[in-house]
């Protein structure tokens, strides 16, 4: 089939084969997608058996995500590659649980629509909310819905973290988007949470609601000698709340301990949640070539 070429070299490709080589390829995508979904049928089944449980695996997301992005090559964008995993992951997750990602649009519609049709398709209802503390509110409220919001929580925020404290409050499970890159077009970062996790959260980085008295310009430089950040920060009742981010393999307190010792008074910690760590694509050739 094809032309002959010179010289006693394969025959050459007629646009004919080349499009008959799409179609075999796009029936075998389709055909696999299909039997993901046959395995999902199988997987619900045994969780039935199981006493269910979360269908959400951060980690495991965040894990795939990564090794998607560092074993691309050739010309399709990376953004596309890693838009249609967000939505096979997203899609299937929601078949086997159905669940709505509430969303805070507070800070306008644009961004944040964008960030979430990107990470969770068009299958998965979004429900806009005008705050983080709604978001926060409706997950809350929920059997296995998700939030999402900017991490410094919009305009109307204050100290949204604090509103995760409580035991049996909603944590945070994920931070978004899983790789990041200067030219992503989801690429705002945001926290997911939802109500906790029984298993496979990620806990690369911890986060911690930590209220003291006030603010001293020592603390960044304090808790960063620990591989430590803030992440917010905002008035809260007589004082102060920081919102930091620490390695998860840190001691509980710890971060706590070096803020006291930065000059900190009435010091309390409180983990609210916690995500993998953060991958930077930057350094990887453009669309993976």
């Amino acid at each position: 089939m094809g032309d002959k070429a010179p010289d006693g070299d394969q025959p050459r490709s007629t646009l004919a084969d080349l499009r008959a080589e799409i179609d075999r390829i796009d029936l075998a995508m389709h055909e696999l997608l299909m039997e993901r979904g046959r395995i999902i049928d199988r997987l619900i089944e045994i969780k039935a058996r199981q006493g269910g449980g979360s269908a959400f695996r951060p980690a495991r997301e965040a894990a795939m995500m990564r090794a998607i992005v560092e074993r691309h090559r050739g010309l399709l964008p990376l953004d596309t590659v890693e838009g249609i995993w967000r939505i096979i992951i997203s899609t299937f997750t929601y078949i086997q649980s159905p669940y709505s990602v509430h969303v805070d649009v507070s800070r306008g519609d644009a961004a944040m629509r964008d960030s979430a049709r990107f990470h969770f398709g068009f299958t998965v209802p979004c429900v806009p909310h005008l705050s983080a503390a709604d978001v926060i509110a409706a997950v809350a409220e929920s059997t296995g819905d998700l939030g999402m919001f900017a991490l410094d929580g919009g305009p109307r925020a204050d100290a949204w973290w604090t509103r995760l404290t409580p035991g049996g409050a909603p944590k945070v499970i994920a931070r978004l988007p899983f790789v990041e890159r200067s030219d992503h077009p989801a690429g705002m970062p945001v926290f997911v949470i939802s109500r906790p996790l029984a298993d496979d959260a990620a806990r690369d980085v911890v986060l911690e609601a930590i209220s003291l008295d006030r603010w001293k310009p020592d603390y960044p430089h304090a808790l960063s000698v620990l591989g430590a950040e803030i992440v917010g920060s905002a008035a809260d009742r007589m004082g102060l709340s920081l919102l930091v981010g620490r390695p998860g393999g840190l001691e509980a307190g710890l971060a706590a301990s070096v803020l006291r010792k930065a000059g900190a008074a009435d010091v309390r910690s409180v983990e609210i949640g916690a995500h993998a760590s953060r991958f930077d694509a930057s350094a990887l050739r453009p669309n993976g070539a």
